[in-house]
């Protein structure tokens, strides 16, 4: 593969995380679900590569693997090792040359799948890791990147920004995805395409190839969909196979686990794990993580649905809009060394996604799909604000409502109202 030009190239987040790591770890692993764009992201800073998938020099690379894998190594670093875990024992290989030669911006790592056998060592303190998702509504540039996160968090009050991006352009986002080829696509059918294309190679290949196991490629797509109607949803594993069930289609627990399990190792499916603050009162918090595809456009190729349609089910829709929330969230907040949560509590209290900084700092969002519905979500955010024990958590940073496009501003109660279309980080 080649490496695209500055002009071609759309930068990343990542890459200035990625920048920081090789200035003090040895190796830096890059890791996501394919197509996502790590590849080119690590050849913008390699000075030298390997790539272990091509069809000319594979077998020899295998061979080489298996018998002395540091004859791969050797090159002008950083060296990429793109798709590592199609010879796992480049782990340990990478990670005994980073001992060996004790210096920093040695080796770039890209994975698509976590490897069914784990590598002798953990690499730690020798290989750092950055998680790459598709492309964040700012990095595809359907954002106008007006309102930072970073900001907010920094005590920012006055925000501006406005977006014409009305519902049925977010349909079209949801459903594109943020694939890069996608995103560089001029024909919009073309771009929807890549989603179909991409659950395909999923449903076909990659899921019997991400531990061994052959799976049936009916049976993929078909768990595929039921996890798609769970989308921003805490529906249990014991519910998507019950589910299954009632729709006549009569597989075992495990089996559908060992299908989950795989989208999870291609890091297919992003579930988002509950957040447990301290609180004033007792209430018992749900941690069952909520349901999402790395992409929004994934479910959305899983359903069979198009913009058009996705029109004419806004509640489907909605569930889909929170998820494209939920995958930039995390895009920005890992640029500010941060993560996402999500709460719900049996008081009825909730929050789409908690973002939580390491310097212990954190943010309550709601998500929805018209501006209309911004009372209530924040009506909801400010009473969940004041349940938790400010005393152990201090009080959130800000609480915000998100929605597709409009005007971003700042309510009298404090609460903010952004359009992911201006939001960055």
């Amino acid at each position: 593969m080649e490496k695209l030009s500055k002009e071609k190239y759309l930068p990343r987040f990542a890459d200035e995380a990625i920048r920081q790591k090789l200035s003090y770890a040895g190796a830096v692993e890059v890791r996501g679900p394919k197509w996502c764009g790590k590849t080119q992201t690590a050849l913008q800073q390699a000075r030298s590569c390997v790539m272990m998938q091509d069809p000319d020099k594979r077998n020899d690379y295998q061979l080489l693997a298996n018998t002395k894998p540091s004859a791969l190594l050797r090159g002008d670093s950083p060296r990429l090792v793109d798709e590592w875990q199609e010879a796992p024992q480049l782990w340990d290989a990478v990670r005994f040359s980073v001992d060996q030669r004790d210096e920093p911006g040695l080796y770039l790592l890209t994975g698509s799948a976590t490897p069914a056998a784990a590598p002798s060592h953990s690499g730690t303190g020798r290989i750092a890791s950055v998680d790459m998702l598709p492309m964040s509504l700012a990095e595809s540039r359907d954002s106008t990147a007006e309102v930072s996160l970073g900001a907010l968090f920094d005590g920012q009050k006055d925000v501006e920004g406005f977006s014409d991006c009305d519902v049925e352009r977010m349909a079209f986002l949801v459903c594109r995805g943020g694939w890069p080829r996608a995103v560089r696509l001029a024909d919009r059918e073309a771009s929807l395409e890549m989603a179909f294309d991409y659950l395909a190679a999923i449903a076909e290949e990659d899921i019997s190839r991400a531990d061994g196991v052959s799976r049936n490629p009916q049976y993929a797509r078909l768990i595929m969909g039921e996890y798609a109607r769970c989308t921003s949803t805490q529906a249990t594993q014991s519910t998507i196979l019950k589910d299954l069930k009632a729709r006549d289609i009569d597989l075992s627990k495990d089996t559908v686990n060992g299908y989950l399990a795989a989208l999870r190792r291609l890091y297919v499916v992003r579930e988002l794990s509950a957040w447990t603050p301290s609180l004033h009162a007792k209430s018992r918090i749900a941690k069952t993580p909520t349901r999402h595809f790395s992409c929004p456009s994934i479910a959305a190729a899983a359903l069979g649905a198009s913009p058009r349609s996705l029109l004419m089910d806004t509640s489907t829709l909605g569930m889909l809009f929170e998820s494209l929330c939920i995958r930039d969230l995390r895009v920005y907040a890992q640029a500010n060394k941060g993560e996402v949560f999500h709460y719900h509590d049996t008081a009825g209290l909730e929050a789409d996604a908690v973002v939580s900084l390491r310097d212990g700092r954190y943010a309550l969002f709601e998500v929805k799909l018209g501006a209309s519905y911004a009372d209530e979500a924040a009506r909801n955010l400010l009473k969940l604000a004041d349940k938790i024990d400010a005393s152990v958590m201090g009080k959130p940073s800000f609480c915000a409502v998100l929605v597709p496009g409009g005007h971003a501003f700042h309510r009298s109660d404090g609460v903010y109202v952004l359009p992911a279309t201006c939001l960055t980080a």
